[in-house]
């Protein structure tokens, strides 16, 4: 494989003549273009690399054909493109996905299509950074250098399936909640369904199943605690942030959930001790939206069952003990962040989950990251807009001792 520089990479990617970025930006998700428009509107150039063949990929590659934005669209909206009046109050997929198409396009992100990265690091006598990546296409080796470097590749880089005992024998049809569409589209209608995982994407598939159901049960299984919450109740709790303590929203939010829910342990859903809001605080999780599905848990046609044990042909034992046959099992177990395969030293600015410690944004040697650290696409276009301030000012001032951030910490306030 031949190695190409980056102003070969650079013309490649729409312009001849084009300088070498300033900036590298590794992912082409909301959290990377937002970088990529925010760096352009303070006159920074910069260079996007996707492993995908799109922007936004996530959205057109790898989600269920139901999905819509959980949060309203008043905090969904990246960097200086707000969404309009006419559009819906929660985005569609296909919505979404358009929406970031028109924001690259609108902030003239310059990016590298199929580009996947598998090494990045600092060149102390260059003082720049050099990216090792591999065009999906022709197979080739390409090197990439700038000053400086942002990480923009989310948390939802690599899929998790866990290991269950027997489940090579299993003669149905398995995937992770990545490879699904729909149940109509995969031909899973009156098919026995066992869905794993009961986080937004899970309760959500589990809805579409028993929707397309035909009289058979499909079940999901539910391990541990879980905030369910109403769209709507939820949103009320993030708009009341700006004005109440933390503790006294999860007080508010819970007593709505229980006049709309009820006792949801009662149909095995149980709630954690901690609120919703200050368990997102503390630890990151996410409370588990109600689209539907839990209407369907109570009146049994969607099955909660505990903890996968074993898997013996077509049977599945369960931690209590139970067993029970499916045609079909979906792997909702979530993604982790695949940064740490190919950033060779972040300095101590990201954690061994893939996130950014304590919040912040930047590292050493004038090394970035957006998306990081756990917050929402609001969030993530905070730190977009504080990264390029950053980086503008140290370009604007020249110093020589820009490439060290000495601890100082940069994040959100």
């Amino acid at each position: 494989m031949r190695v190409r520089d980056t102003a070969m990479a650079t013309a490649a990617a729409g312009d001849d003549d084009a300088p070498e970025p300033e900036v590298i930006i590794v992912g082409a998700g909301p959290s990377g273009l937002a970088a990529s428009a925010c760096l352009s509107l303070r006159g920074v150039r910069s260079l996007v690399l996707e492993r995908d063949d799109c922007v936004g990929s996530m959205w057109r590659r790898r989600a269920y054909d139901r999905l819509t934005l959980q949060l309203h669209k008043r905090v969904s909206a990246l960097p200086r493109a707000p969404h309009p009046a006419a559009a819906p109050a929660y985005l569609s997929r296909g919505d979404f996905a358009r929406y970031l198409d028109g924001y690259a396009a609108r902030f003239a992100v310059r990016a590298r299509l199929g580009r996947d990265v598998r090494a990045a690091r600092f060149d102390a006598a260059e003082g720049r950074w050099l990216v090792d990546a591999v065009d999906v296409g022709a197979g080739e080796a390409e090197r990439y250098a700038a000053r400086y470097l942002v990480a923009a590749t989310g948390p939802y880089d690599e899929k998790v399936v866990p290991e269950v005992p027997g489940m090579e024998g299993f003669p149905g049809e398995v995937m992770h909640a990545s490879e699904y569409r729909s149940a109509r589209g995969l031909g899973l209608e009156g098919k026995r369904a066992l869905v794993v995982g009961c986080g937004n994407s899970g309760m959500d598939i589990a809805l579409d199943l028993a929707d397309a159901g035909a009289g058979a049960v499909t079940s999901i299984v539910v391990r541990g605690e879980l905030h369910l919450v109403k769209k709507e109740i939820l949103n009320l709790g993030i708009r009341l942030t700006k004005y109440l303590p933390i503790w006294m929203i999860d007080y508010l939010v819970l007593f709505l959930c229980y006049i709309v829910l009820g006792d949801t342990s009662k149909h095995g859903l149980r709630r954690p001790t901690t609120g919703p809001f200050a368990r997102k605080q503390q630890s990151n999780a996410v409370p588990v939206i109600d689209g539907g599905t839990y209407s369907k848990i109570k009146t049994g046609e969607i099955q909660v069952r505990p903890a996968m044990t074993s898997v013996h042909g077509n049977t599945v034992e369960f931690a209590d003990g139970k067993r029970h046959p499916f045609d079909a099992i979906i792997f909702a177990t979530g993604y982790r962040s695949g940064i740490k395969r190919w950033l060779q030293d972040d300095g101590g600015l990201i954690g061994d989950d893939g996130r950014t410690r304590q919040g912040r944004v930047k590292g050493e040697n004038g090394l970035y990251c957006v998306g990081l650290s756990g917050k929402a696409i609001e969030g993530s276009g905070a730190e977009a807009e504080l990264v390029a301030d950053d980086i503008s000012k140290q370009l604007r001032r020249g110093d020589a001792g820009h490439l060290r951030s000495n601890g100082k910490q940069l994040g959100p306030s």
